[in-house]
């Protein structure tokens, strides 16, 4: 059988994935369950080519087969990581440490901000910020949390160069 492994790979290309894993079950006598074209054309092509030419030499065969043999196989699973003892514990954290910026209010000043018809209040501490019970480094944290999106603080909090002094 003379096979054309080049306009065969060209109507392959023109199939749709169902009608691939048709052609994937003809040339290789299994089912696939894949949904990915690109990877059925490519397995496809290559298999064709194998029967059109000859596929691997019987000493590459041989090679592949001790390499197998010699791999180094892992006999017993991987230890499970133990449990947390107490799943609502609290991660610990350290002391934040905070630069001071000269666009900072002094510790202890509320920052207000009306945001989606709440007033948000976030008082400004000596090592962060508090926002409704949680401490958080920056203020670029808070505007994260309460807005989901990465946000840069000060814009959010309308805190500009001049507004302080």
């Amino acid at each position: 059988m003379s096979l054309n492994v080049g306009m065969e790979v060209s109507a392959l290309r023109r199939m749709n994935v169902k009608q691939l894993r048709e052609r994937y079950a003809e040339v290789f006598g299994d089912e696939t369950r894949t949904g990915n074209k690109a990877w059925l054309v490519k397995r496809i092509a290559w298999r064709l080519q194998a029967i059109a030419e000859g596929g691997l030499s019987q000493r590459a065969r041989q090679r592949a087969a001790e390499l197998a043999n010699e791999g180094d196989i892992r006999m017993t699973p991987p230890k499970a990581k133990p449990a947390l003892t107490q799943p609502n514990e609290r991660t610990v954290t350290t002391a934040v440490r905070f630069s001071s910026d000269n666009r900072l209010p002094l510790p202890g000043t509320v920052l207000l901000r009306e945001y989606k018809g709440d007033t948000l209040q976030v008082r400004v501490l000596e090592n962060g910020f508090d926002y409704e019970g949680e401490i958080y480094r920056s203020l670029s944290a808070v505007a994260k949390a309460i807005t989901g999106s990465h946000t840069n603080g000060f814009h959010f909090f309308r805190l500009q160069k001049g507004d302080l002094q």
